[in-house]
């Protein structure tokens, strides 16, 4: 009996561990981001993902689709933040540059993973970093987390 329970706990402490919290959002902020009123999001390319199952023999599946400057542009408009099609050398005062990139993925055990995302915002005159951060995501899909990653991410410096 005692051997079962062992087992039994060895088991539960094992599935439980598959199961790894993501890491604190990290950020930088050298200068506060709403003395800006402008942004440009550097492009950045758009990221499928699918997933399927089958049921009773047949083949059901899906795909979601994500397009990270897309998200970070929806985020920062609704913050009152207003989006430069390009870069304008008259507003260059009042403009950030936004750079994103996927920057890790660690595993968490049961074949999951997160994605780490870092976010950087550069003034457009003096070209030195305002303030940057850096988040893991995860969820049923590649598109889950880098979306979860940016939210998480902007909600650290621009607040919830």
């Amino acid at each position: 009996m005692k051997w079962i329970n062992f087992l039994l706990i060895l088991c539960l402490t094992g599935s439980l561990s598959g199961c790894s919290p993501l890491k604190p959002v990290t950020s930088n902020k050298n200068d506060s981001m709403y003395r800006f009123k402008y942004f440009y999001v550097t492009p950045t390319g758009s990221l499928t993902s699918s997933s399927g199952a089958t049921i009773s023999g047949q083949f059901y599946s899906s795909s979601k689709n994500i397009n990270p400057g897309e998200v970070i542009t929806g985020i920062l408009s609704k913050k009152g933040f207003i989006k430069l099609p390009d870069l304008k050398s008259e507003f260059s005062e009042e403009t950030l540059i936004v750079n994103y990139g996927e920057s890790g993925r660690r595993k968490t055990g049961l074949g999951g993973y997160t994605i780490e995302v870092t976010i950087q915002f550069i003034s457009s005159k003096s070209k030195s970093l305002v303030c940057a951060c850096t988040a893991e995501g995860q969820g049923e899909t590649e598109v889950d987390d880098i979306r979860e990653a940016i939210n998480r991410c902007l909600n650290e410096l621009l607040g919830k």
